[in-house]
């Protein structure tokens, strides 16, 4: 709203105006007003959440080694982030872009999908919350939605990148004039670093551009449940979540700057996604609403995000990636987010497996995995066979198993950026 209003007045020369026009300005200011209202709203949140006793049902506190007691803290935080988002969007984003109407839907649709799921944990004292199938079907239908937008919206289009040599020898990197619909994506380590999902269905024959895209929005569903999945898996420990969201957004924000910015996509080689950018200033203001939770959300907790949180940030993180053409980067950037999925999927099964044949056996000690680490050899059932049983040895506090999840995660995130130049 803000960003039109300045932009009109630039006509008629108001000093200062002319700032509104500038991604950079925009996107800091946006993080800056995002962390604001975060750590301004969230106390009056909290507050009233405790004074109405709104609280999720917590689990036994005797599962922690150090016997931190979390009961009577209230969750749904989400709600903090997600009014801390979309603030500043609606203010200083160019809200007729379909990047940027694209991620303000998904914040709200993810929202309501995690409200929902915190809502039947707190006010119907039910654990489970909302059943297992209604949460993939609505993160199916996101996807659905999100993949068939960028294939019929005329304003999503890309200008390749192609490799010319210049009279020196010298190789450059130029972009075709006419932006175009496309399935191509980028993938990592490869020196022609695109992969067209038509050529992939090239057995289509005359219709494999129609199965490319076919195949493109199967790849969305799945990028974005799979993430969203995760997101919400890794919320278990003060501060985690939001820590590490805030460092995978931070190397997505330079991954849209990169790839809406016609100079640095051509110096790295990367496909131009004209109208990008308004990415960025959305990525910002959901880096200073993760922060800005932070300051109540860290060890210990005053608050937590709950599933309207954790599904939220799964959900955008996905889409961004999926709109920049970055999602098969995903599995080095969110690897935190992979391998809390894999180590549930690998326990239950393996108990399964084990229950069948009459025997109590598991992968890890507890899952998702960053539960292993604060898991005690006194804690263990001596009836179970335990592949990582002795791993670790001893029990680590939950702030600094948080703590190491962020070095990881940034660690991570300078590999991902660093896939652009090394090929």
């Amino acid at each position: 709203m803000l960003y039109y209003l300045f932009r009109f007045l630039e006509d008629f020369g108001v000093p200062g105006s002319a700032m509104w026009g500038f991604i950079s300005f925009r996107s800091l200011l946006a993080l800056m007003l995002a962390l604001v209202i975060s750590a301004w709203f969230g106390e009056y949140f909290i507050k009233w959440m405790k004074r109405h006793h709104i609280s999720e049902v917590q689990r036994d506190v005797s599962i922690d080694p150090f016997g931190v007691n979390k009961v009577g803290v209230p969750s749904m935080g989400g709600i903090i982030i997600i009014v801390s988002v979309l603030v500043p969007v609606l203010l200083l984003g160019r809200l007729r872009n379909i990047y940027m109407i694209l991620m303000i839907a998904t914040t709200v649709w993810f929202g309501l999908l995690g409200f929902a799921d915190d809502y039947i944990k707190i006010f119907r004292r039910n654990k489970e919350g909302l059943a297992g199938r209604y949460k993939i079907l609505g993160q199916v239908i996101a996807g659905l939605a999100v993949g068939l937008t960028l294939y019929l919206s005329p304003d999503v289009r890309i200008r390749e990148n192609v490799e010319t040599q210049s009279v020196n020898n010298t190789t450059m990197v130029v972009h075709k004039s006419d932006p175009v619909k496309s399935t191509k994506t980028t993938i990592p380590f490869v020196k022609n670093n695109n992969l067209d999902y038509a050529e992939l269905m090239s057995f289509a024959g005359k219709h494999k551009q129609a199965a490319g895209w076919i195949l493109f929005v199967i790849v969305t569903i799945f990028v974005i449940t799979a993430v969203s999945n995760g997101a919400n898996l890794h919320d278990g420990m003060d501060g985690m979540a939001a820590g590490n969201s805030a460092i995978i957004c931070f190397a997505l924000g330079v991954l849209a700057y990169v790839s809406s910015h016609i100079q640095w996509a051509g110096y790295l080689n990367i496909m131009f996604i004209p109208g990008s950018q308004e990415l960025v200033v959305f990525i910002c203001a959901l880096i200073g609403a993760l922060v800005g939770f932070l300051w109540y959300n860290a060890f210990p907790a005053q608050v937590f995000m709950g599933d309207t949180g954790s599904l939220t940030i799964g959900g955008i993180i996905g889409v961004l990636a999926i709109i920049i053409h970055k999602e098969l980067l995903l599995p080095i950037l969110c690897f935190i987010f992979f391998v809390e999925s894999l180590s549930v999927i690998l326990q239950t099964s393996y108990f399964k497996l084990g229950k069948r044949k009459g025997r109590k056996q598991r992968v890890f000690k507890r899952t998702p995995i960053h539960d292993n680490f604060r898991v005690l050899p006194s804690q263990l059932d001596p009836e179970c066979r335990y592949i990582f049983g002795s791993w670790p040895r001893g029990a680590w506090h939950e702030s600094k198993i948080t703590v190491r999840f962020w070095i990881t995660t940034i660690l991570l995130a300078a590999a991902t950026i660093i896939t652009l130049k090394i090929r």
